[in-house]
């Protein structure tokens, strides 16, 4: 066997394989055999067809089954001798057959070679967020407001309420609008900005007011302006249930049983997840960084993946699929960018990773179980080293704990600054 490695770019490879007659030959008569047994040809008993007449009839089919076989054969061992990378798939680009030898030609991606810049001298801010006493009851309320009772008020409605209305549209000369008529509609002011129209044509108002809402138009070749009559029939404000120990057990389903033990709840949860949102903040920092350093080439297959995972996990957020008058085109267009920024920064990570020498054992993977559920009292440790080594989720956990490595080999070579900061209020709160 001859081979020649044909660099076409810092991504993309060629590889020529030449095959003798000796090589090549066994495949040949095992692809023709096959097809002598499994073909009909008027005349021949099913098997006993002349080896002339298969060549004759079925020669192409057969020399292109043969050169894929001996392509993916042959590619698999070269690329382990000499330590290629592919990055895709390697597609039989060309094959010709001569009395004595078979010529293979394969294009392929291929990771790049590339070094990593000295990363020694990086300084990052990391966002320390501290959790007050305020931030606790304001997550409480914002957890009872998902148990608390709407109740009708006899008072001006307030930037919260909710306001129960008919409304009638009319057109600019004054037309009631055909089937624009609709009853018990309801505003909730919390979700209205400040500027619409009808927040602050409704603010203030009582059951029983009526006010008028006009809506001009805004661009030329637009709907034209119209007015909106609304008659309030209700206004409700959010009543919320007391917090004490039997509203607790209620809303935790028995999980706790006294208004200590929840607030001491919320406030770990909330550390918690501020805790892992400075880190990830951090992370993105630190591969953007690194991304700007290293323009390492990503290979289009690559990104090509991360641009379908991309835009899978825009379609869940919408529901599955993505809503009538989106198009998948455009969106894919926008969301490339992005997908190469996830491949440059996997290729870093495994730079980074192979320089260190990082590999992830069962040692690895059975501490991290033991971690994972000590968090959690209803776990056991047990069951999930079961889960986590089993044939379903080793590469996920391998994957994961490696990922924390390089993270923590970067971490460990960098300057962090730590910034307090307090953590953000919902709109809502």
């Amino acid at each position: 066997m001859q081979k020649n490695i044909n660099n076409v770019s810092d991504t993309e490879q060629k590889l020529e394989i030449i095959l003798s007659a000796e090589e090549f030959a066994p495949e040949m008569d095992r692809e023709t055999e096959s097809a002598r047994k499994n073909i009909q040809i008027k005349g021949f008993r099913k098997g006993h067809v002349p080896v002339a007449m298969i060549k004759k009839v079925m020669g192409p089919a057969i020399e292109a089954s043969v050169a894929e076989k001996l392509a993916s054969k042959y590619f698999a061992e070269i690329s382990e001798a000499e330590n290629i990378k592919p990055a895709s798939r390697a597609a039989l680009e060309d094959y010709s057959f001569e009395a004595d030898s078979l010529t293979i030609t394969l294009a392929y991606e291929i990771h790049p070679e590339f070094e990593i810049q000295d990363f020694s001298n990086y300084s990052f801010v990391q966002d320390i967020y501290t959790v007050t006493d305020e931030d606790v009851d304001r997550e409480i309320n914002l957890i009872l407001k998902g148990h608390g009772t709407l109740v009708p008020v006899d008072e001006p409605a307030e930037a919260k309420d909710t306001i129960i209305a008919d409304l009638e549209k009319f057109d600019a000369s004054g037309k009631t609008m055909e089937d624009q008529k609709t009853e018990n509609y309801h505003f909730n002011l919390e979700y209205l900005p400040e500027d619409n129209p009808f927040y602050a044509s409704l603010l203030g108002k009582k059951a029983g007011e009526s006010v008028t809402v006009n809506i001009e138009a805004k661009e030329e070749g637009e709907e034209e302006a119209y007015r909106y009559e609304v008659t309030i029939k209700e206004v409700k404000r959010l009543e919320l249930p007391e917090l004490n120990d039997e509203t607790v057990k209620e809303i935790t389903q028995q999980k706790f049983e006294s208004r200590d033990d929840f607030r001491a709840d919320v406030r770990a949860q909330l550390e918690q997840h501020f805790s892992n949102k400075s880190e990830q903040d951090l992370l993105e920092v630190i591969s953007s960084k690194f991304i700007d350093e290293n323009p390492v080439p990503a290979p289009s297959a690559m990104v090509d993946s991360f641009e379908n995972m991309l835009l899978e996990n825009a379609k869940r957020q919408m529901g599955g699929s993505l809503p009538p008058g989106m198009d998948e085109s455009e969106l894919r267009v926008s969301i490339r960018p992005n997908a190469e920024k996830h491949a440059r920064w996997m290729l870093i990570s495994q730079k980074i990773a192979e320089m260190n020498k990082l590999e992830v054992s069962d040692d690895d993977i059975t501490a991290y179980a033991e971690k994972e559920a000590e968090k959690n009292p209803e776990l056991k440790a047990e069951d999930l080293i079961n889960t986590y080594m089993s044939t379903e989720f080793r590469d996920y956990m391998t994957d994961t704990i490696l990922k924390d490595k390089i993270y923590n080999i970067i971490k460990s070579s960098v300057t962090i600054n730590e910034e307090s900061k307090p953590i953000p209020v919902h709109d809502d709160a």
